[in-house]
């Protein structure tokens, strides 16, 4: 899969953030049952096989710009409380920088 390096230097800062104080894991819950379910049958293919258009690119980094924002989010309210509104603020802000910059990070990760 593409890196993002926007994206990810984002996600990593919001999550470092809090890491210490962090209780448990930042992903989802609900996304917890359906990775134990895909780890279990192995790697899905889809993992080694590129998307084949700019508009499934630009699909799938919107999708990950998303996870991106639920796991800083939830990251966020597992910290200090009185952090908790900035933290939120920032992976906000974020999420709309990487959304509304989606084509130009896309297009840095596959040139052609």
């Amino acid at each position: 899969m593409a890196q993002f390096k926007h994206l990810i230097i984002g996600a990593a800062l919001l999550g470092a953030a809090f890491a210490a104080q962090a209780r448990s894991n930042t992903t989802p819950p609900q996304n917890v049952q359906l990775q134990k379910a895909e780890i279990a049958k192995g790697d899905p293919p889809r993992w080694y096989q590129d998307d084949a258009s700019p508009a499934a690119q630009l699909r799938t980094l919107r999708k990950e710009i998303g996870a991106a924002l639920a796991e800083a989010n939830l990251a966020c309210k597992q910290g200090p409380a009185a952090e908790r509104s900035t933290c939120m603020k920032e992976a906000r802000a974020t999420y709309q920088q990487d959304m509304a910059n989606a084509a130009q990070i896309r297009a840095e990760n596959h040139p052609h």
